[in-house]
């Protein structure tokens, strides 16, 4: 039992040390690796190589897969160009597995001693961050040394003999086995280094161990569709398309083990080096037999997985990528992304807002008021997101980024409200009445409306840029928007002082309008507040003066959300 224990205790330290790594990459180079799979698709051979080598750095074709497959999904990567990214990665976790199948055992110490102290020095950071990977590389090190300690015992184990000798007779049933035990450890990379343990003790004959390797690389492509279960239809014909080429060529291959056996017997007989070897052998060839044929395969995917993408609906959010959260750089890229979407959508609702103060379009109105229901579930999607970044991750520029991304949202969201707001105003005021305003008060609206679309559109980009001047600019408009307002409540004023029908009719709408301008426009200056602060020349006392308040401070750090 004790025997049993070590062994299990040392695949499961293969598997952490692997998760590790994993995410220790994604978060040094989460960026760069998703930019070079989404610029590597101007043919096959490129995207090939780029699933190669990423997967090569995160020792994990299933976190390869999910980037990809979020890419498909988000229709930035066709189908075809995808699978070839697929093929590549398992060539890549092939290529790992040889390397990890060399006696490392005297690096695992120096790893994980210099991992630590980089950890922990650098907590948070891209060094300590490489000091993670570094710790994974040398836990894996030390899980395959435990793995080979722990089989020994097993060899003279004579219920363990039994229990393997179970394994000798049905090739497609030890495939079962091996896809059953990757599906359980989530890691072929495991799996197949445990079989070459098992070879090499003498526990089960090569002949198994070969039929658990194709397991291993089945149970893989099962564990990538199933983590892709909740993606749209074009993200999940990506993993569907991975599991349907290792199936054929685990068809392909089964009645050829033996065949397989002999050959490698001629490059190195040693049973670990011969299993790790078949498992090379498997991924390439697969990926020379499959890689002219990536169009036809996507094209069956898609006939098995009909349907658009889900993403092509307007209030879905598009670049929330769950796959990024573990790279908190990204994450805060993503919902950036996303909160501009938000921005069009407001955009939008102030261009429909000015047609219906002009035309009276009751249809506009409700249409355009049931776009704020899609603001306010894009509002709820980001912050949700935002909620899962890790705060330990974030330094303290990206901690001041995430009380950017969310103070923006809470913005655009309140700016939704106050526009629906007015038009429930103007119908319930105005086309239910049939009025319409003064000429004059008309074209004042239309100006205020024109500088506050403006301001939105340099506000958003004071967001994305960060720009210092832009953010003077943004304040010194929201200082004329305001003497703008007031000069317009005068001459609205003495229209009514001359008896100016319209004016009198629509007072008390067109008043609220202008006021309400004025405080959407100073939500859309609000995000020169934290450029400005940060610039170190904010002016608190022209901000009391100009909103009664001064608005809230931006955190200054990830401790303080």
């Amino acid at each position: 039992m004790g025997v049993l224990l070590h062994l299990l205790s040392g695949v499961a330290l293969l598997v952490w040390g692997t998760n590790i790594v994993k995410v220790g990459i994604l978060r040094v180079y989460g960026a760069n690796l998703r930019h070079v799979l989404s610029s590597s698709i101007s043919n096959r051979f490129t995207a090939f190589a780029a699933g190669l080598g990423v997967t090569g750095l995160v020792q994990s074709s299933n976190a390869t897969a999910v980037i990809v497959s979020s890419f498909v999904g988000q229709g930035l990567i066709a189908v075809a160009p995808a699978l070839a990214i697929m093929l590549g990665a398992n060539v890549g976790t092939a290529l790992m597995v040889q390397v990890f199948s060399l006696d490392l055992s005297w690096l695992s110490p120096l790893l994980i001693f210099v991992g630590v102290i980089l950890h922990l020095s650098w907590k948070g950071n891209k060094p300590g961050h490489v000091g993670r990977v570094l710790i994974g590389l040398g836990l894996i090190t030390l899980a395959l040394e435990l793995i080979s300690i722990a089989t020994r015992p097993v060899v003279q184990a004579a219920g363990v003999k039994v229990l393997f000798g179970t394994l000798t007779g049905d090739p497609t049933l030890d495939m079962l086995i091996g896809a059953f035990l990757t599906i359980l450890c989530y890691s072929s990379l495991a799996v197949v280094l445990f079989c070459g343990a098992l070879a090499s003790a003498g526990v089960v004959s090569l002949h198994v161990a070969m039929a658990l390797v194709l397991g291993a690389n089945l149970g893989s492509g099962i564990s990538a569709l199933l983590t892709t279960s909740g993606n749209n239809q074009p993200g999940k014909r990506v993993t569907l398309g991975n599991l349907l080429s290792r199936l054929l060529g685990c068809v392909i291959a089964l009645p050829l083990l033996g065949q397989a056996e002999h050959l490698l017997e001629l490059v190195d007989a040693d049973p670990q080096r011969l299993v790790v070897n078949f498992h090379l052998l498997f991924n390439v060839a697969l990926a020379v037999l499959l890689l002219g044929a990536t169009g036809p395969l996507a094209r069956l995917c898609e006939k098995v997985l009909p349907g658009r993408n889900t993403g092509d609906s307007q209030v879905t959010p598009r670049h929330l990528d769950p796959a990024a959260l573990p790279t908190p750089a990204l994450a805060l890229s993503n919902a950036a992304r996303e909160v501009l979407r938000i921005g069009d959508r407001i955009e939008q609702m102030l261009d429909n807002m000015l047609r219906v103060l002009r035309t009276n379009d009751a249809k506009l109105a409700t249409a355009t008021c049931r776009i704020d229901d899609e603001v306010d579930d894009l509002y709820t999607a980001i912050k949700l997101y935002l909620t899962q970044i890790s705060l330990e991750a974030l330094d303290e520029r990206d901690g001041r980024r995430w009380t950017e991304i969310i103070s923006l949202t809470i913005n655009l969201e309140h700016a939704g409200d106050i526009i629906e707001r007015i038009l429930q105003d103007a119908r319930d005021k105005k086309i239910a009445h049939n009025l319409a305003f003064s000429e004059a008060g008309m074209q004042e609206i239309s100006q205020m409306h024109a500088r506050v679309v403006a301001n939105l559109r340099l506000g958003l980009s004071v967001f994305l840029s960060g720009d210092l001047k832009s953010a003077q600019q943004l304040m010194a408009e929201k200082a004329t928007f305001r003497d703008l307002e007031r000069k317009f409540a005068r001459s609205h004023l003495q229209r009514i002082a001359v008896q100016t029908a319209e004016s009198i009719e629509t007072s008390s709408l067109h008043l609220d309008v202008i006021s309400d301008l004025k405080r959407l426009n100073s939500l859309f200056c609000a995000t020169a507040y934290p450029v400005l602060e940060e610039a170190g020349v904010l002016n608190r006392s022209r901000m009391k003066e100009d909103d009664g308040e001064p608005p809230a401070r931006a955190l200054p750090s990830a401790q303080a959300h």
